[in-house]
């Protein structure tokens, strides 16, 4: 009895070590699929009707078990289960549960909740999400969505966002069109306007369907972009024209003849030729019917061009006046003097002398308060009108800055040194520098830019297309025959649609014309009015 007692407390305290020959105890899971497996044919055959020995009440018993398993068991025993399947069976599984995953919550929710959901979804997806369901349709369909997208267009106007009438989803493919046109250049139509001899084209005006373009033959034409033609030729200064402003269909040229005239474009009449300079009238600034004259004799003049009038003498520069801007209320000139002035024209007084230049002024932009000013010192220098101080003195370029334009806080400036920059005159910082091995290679003439793009043109016979925010080169838009032996494109002007290049040469190699590229969606077809608001609309 005593040994039995002792055997018995070892047997409690320590187990006997499994053997092979000792099976190992089934795990809750392995035991409930057991409890509802048949055979391994049985289940591989779909078609086969179930086991007779598994009942209704064993299925649900294995259920009952399954869902009192831990997560881990669970995702277990649906492991071993679905080995045990076949490919209907599989299939039937994803049918059971496809659905739980598939919830259309944006048919769900109201309408301007699921807009402003859509609106974070690319162009493009929202053309592919309208083939969803009708509901869909109705929403990526809907005008205010497209109407957002509209805005990141440089190609759309502005003020047509106040419009209640326009398919914005038709202007927006037609905006992207355009765009995709003036990159690649896989549509358009190219006309060549010939005229003004082998003479210089001096300036280049272009608004609507109206081109006018001034010469040093002392004569200005006016073309028409559709027709392609010379409409009128205005003559009756006797010196080169030098200058020009057009403000509707009212044209100003000033010339070396020393007057100004004033020229209604659609009539041809010479509505007023205004006397008083005693030198080169070199420069125009208009601002509805009031013009303002820059000349050679040191003065500036301002001008009612609906009377003739000259209504105020601007006096105080020592030398030739090179450049002007008029917003309405304030004149800003440049000159010879290395000196830039504004002034208050009602009063004719010089309000501020911003010295710091210590060569001549070219250029000039102004914004109604902030001055910028281009200089042969090579130097650009920003200008606060509210005190008269220098906010920045832009460095970088090695040459004379021969244009420059602003818009809002960005300034590009194009030089004698065949270098385009581009500024943020706030912080004076200098964001991109347009170079590279397509970079031009001669003096830039001439420039413009718009939210995506900045176009240049040379004396090297280019016009060049960049993009504003990389500085990358994207293409060639106009590259002369004559590129490198002497042909210059003079001027370029632009609106939403359409490049005008003033081109020539002063060696013969190119001849004297105007080319006008229509980089329109269907460019040369007839134009809906959708079209007609894209192509006609300027901000």
């Amino acid at each position: 009895m005593k040994s039995t007692r002792k055997r018995s407390r070892h047997a409690h305290s320590s187990p006997e070590p499994l053997t092979p020959e000792t099976p190992k105890r089934k795990s809750k899971v392995a035991d409930a699929l057991d409890k509802i497996s048949c055979t391994r044919d049985s289940i591989m055959i779909g078609k086969r009707k179930r086991s007779s020995s598994t009942t209704e009440n064993d299925i649900q018993k294995w259920v009952e078990e399954f869902r009192l398993f831990s997560s881990a068991d669970k995702l277990r025993a649906i492991d071993m289960m679905s080995d045990c399947c076949d490919t209907n069976q599989a299939r039937h599984i994803i049918k059971r549960i496809e659905p739980r995953f598939q919830c259309d919550f944006i048919t769900r929710l109201p309408k301007e909740l699921a807009i402003t959901i859509l609106q974070f979804l690319e162009p493009r997806d929202l053309i592919n999400a309208m083939s969803t369901c009708k509901t869909w349709k109705v929403l990526c369909d809907d005008p205010l969505l497209w109407r957002d997208k509209c805005r990141a267009l440089p190609e759309i106007p502005s003020h047509l966002y106040e419009s209640k009438q326009l398919d914005w989803k038709r202007l927006f493919l037609l905006g992207q069109e355009l765009d995709e046109n003036w990159r690649t250049g896989k549509n358009f139509v190219r006309k060549e306007l010939k005229g003004h001899d082998d003479h210089v084209i001096t300036c280049l005006q272009f608004h609507g369907d109206r081109i006018v373009s001034g010469s040093d033959d002392s004569t200005l034409k006016v073309w028409s972009v559709e027709q392609g033609e010379c409409l009128l030729t205005l003559t009756g200064h006797t010196g080169g024209v030098w200058c020009s402003q057009l403000v509707g269909d009212i044209v100003c040229s000033g010339s070396t003849d020393r007057t100004i005239k004033v020229w209604n474009i659609e009539s041809g009449e010479c509505l007023h030729t205004l006397y008083g300079h005693s030198s080169t009238v070199r420069c125009l600034a208009m601002h509805e019917t009031t013009v303002v004259s820059g000349s050679r004799d040191a003065t500036l003049r301002v001008w009612n061009v609906l009377t003739g009038e000259c209504k105020h003498l601007l006096i105080g520069h020592m030398a030739a006046v090179r450049c002007v801007q008029f917003d309405g209320k304030r004149v800003v000139s440049g000159a010879y003097d290395c000196q830039v002035k504004v002034w208050d024209p009602t009063t004719e007084t010089c309000l501020y002398s911003l010295t710091g230049h210590t060569n001549r002024v070219y250029s000039l932009q102004f914004d109604g308060r902030y001055v910028v000013s281009g200089s042969l010192d090579t130097t650009i220098r920003v200008w606060d009108t509210q005190d008269g101080s220098c906010v920045h003195v832009l460095s970088g370029h090695r040459s004379l800055t021969s244009g420059m334009e602003l818009c809002e806080n960005i300034l590009v400036s194009g030089n004698a040194d065949s270098y385009v920059k581009i500024w943020d005159i706030r912080t004076g910082t200098c964001l991109q520098t347009l170079d590279g091995p397509s970079k031009h290679l001669s003096a830039v003439t001439c420039l413009l830019f718009n939210k995506k793009y900045v176009m240049t043109s040379s004396d090297d016979g280019t016009v060049k297309l960049w993009d504003i925010k990389t500085g990358e080169f994207i293409r060639n838009l106009v590259g002369l025959e004559s590129s490198g032996r002497g042909g210059v494109v003079w001027r370029i002007q632009l609106d939403k649609k359409r490049l005008v290049c003033a081109v020539g040469s002063r060696n013969g190699t190119e001849e004297t014309k105007l080319i006008v590229f229509d980089f329109s969606v269907g460019a040369g077809k007839e134009e809906d009015s959708v079209t007609k608001e894209l192509t006609y609309c300027d901000e």
